[in-house]
């Protein structure tokens, strides 16, 4: 059996807010080894800024990727939705898990206001929906820590032949208060293989 001839960088953030778990890294901690073309390489980075993308940079400088593809935990969304377009903003409501509570400040100084993700997202999106899983484009990825990976990512490899992309995925049951979505573990890995396999 020929293996995988591409390599993919996935990521998944540490629990942040308050929270116990996150499912990002939950998923991606689940996948397969090897997914379509790819042999995947996983790595949990930290939901503090700069250091996140800075540890993606560092595997990626060994690892040599064809795509990255990082997985962040959108609560109040009810669907696994890639994201469209990074923004050079930091701007946080929270703080991060290193206590950093950035306002109005760029992610990259004297840098373009914006980076459209390099992965195929609709077909991700048409590839998730067509295994029967939630899923749709998104728009904004924010300004916390996961457009801050984005950004970062998709500023240092402008003009390569790396593709970056992040996807967003819903609270896991066990997060979800009152009535707000959710979705169970095995269909965010379903949706995430369905993705990965498009790209």
């Amino acid at each position: 059996m020929t293996q995988p001839a591409k390599r993919l960088l996935i990521t998944g953030f540490d629990p942040f807010g308050g929270e116990t778990v996150n499912p990002s890294w939950e998923a991606v901690r689940l996948l397969p080894e090897a997914v379509g073309a790819y042999r995947l390489t996983k790595l949990q980075i930290p939901t503090v800024f700069g250091q996140a993308a800075e540890r993606v940079l560092t595997a990626a400088r060994e690892l040599r990727p064809d795509v990255i593809l990082c997985i962040g935990q959108a609560g109040g969304r009810s669907a696994v939705t890639p994201e469209v377009v990074a923004i050079n903003l930091r701007e946080a409501r929270i703080p991060d898990n290193a206590g950093n509570q950035p306002v109005n400040v760029p992610v990259v100084e004297n840098a373009p206001a914006a980076y459209f993700s390099t992965v195929p997202v609709r077909e991700m999106v048409k590839a998730m929906q067509n295994a029967g899983l939630p899923a749709a484009l998104s728009y904004s990825a924010g300004t916390f820590v996961c457009n801050d990976v984005l950004y970062s990512l998709l500023h240092f490899f402008d003009g390569t032949q790396t593709q970056v992309g992040f996807v967003h995925v819903p609270f896991l049951p066990e997060q979800a208060k009152d009535n707000a979505p959710r979705l169970p573990l095995m269909q965010i890995v379903q949706a995430l293989t369905a993705a990965i396999e498009s790209c």
